[in-house]
């Protein structure tokens, strides 16, 4: 594995995306576990064709990709679905995840995963970093970004641990709720702190 592995967490609309793209300008790879998630049910993946022998194809769009607003809406409303799904994706997710982590040259890699604590991803970091923003916030640019309602995005984050158990876990915070600039030189201190560490 990549000598040294830094878990980037944070709720849904904290923006993780943003700061994990700063990470990136600074030559450091990115393992994002949305992304790998998504590869994992691309068309012809063992994820998608259980997905579909299970669900049945109405769980895919017209050109036979998975429509995830509709699995989305399934899963929220049942809980046994959701846990059948978690039960299917997360092997073939950490799976495909720590053989990526294993595979990056940079000095050391970030993992990126929404729900790192929830799933015990945190073993394989040697430290995290949580992206933080106020939940008002999160519920902002959640709607405004997925188009979705205040009530879903609401019940998204409640579904994810609390603000509060996050911060009491992390190793380090960093406050996304201001300018990019401040955000910038903080992820240019952090990445200097971690290159150090890395060593």
């Amino acid at each position: 594995m990549a000598n040294w592995v830094l878990g980037l967490t944070g709720g849904i609309g904290s923006g993780k995306s943003a700061v994990s793209a700063m990470f990136e300008e600074l030559g450091i790879q990115v393992v994002d576990a949305d992304i790998v998630a998504r590869e994992v049910v691309e068309p012809g993946s063992v994820g998608l064709t259980k997905i579909t022998a299970h669900f049945g194809d109405e769980i895919l769009t017209d050109n036979g990709t998975l429509d995830r607003a509709k699995l989305r809406a399934i899963i929220f409303a049942d809980e046994s679905q959701k846990q059948w799904l978690n039960n299917l994706l997360h092997p073939l997710i950490r799976e495909s995840m720590l053989s990526q982590l294993k595979q990056a040259t940079s000095n050391y890699v970030i993992l990126v995963a929404p729900l790192l604590f929830e799933n015990g991803l945190e073993k394989y970091c040697n430290h995290t970093l949580l992206i933080d923003v106020p939940v008002d916030v999160q519920i902002t640019r959640t709607t405004a970004r997925d188009n979705v309602s205040v009530e879903l995005a609401k019940q998204i984050i409640a579904s994810q641990m609390s603000r509060a158990d996050k911060q009491q876990k992390a190793g380090d915070i960093l406050d996304n709720n201001r300018p990019l600039e401040e955000v910038k030189t903080d992820v240019q201190k952090l990445h200097e702190k971690y290159l150090i560490h890395s060593v």
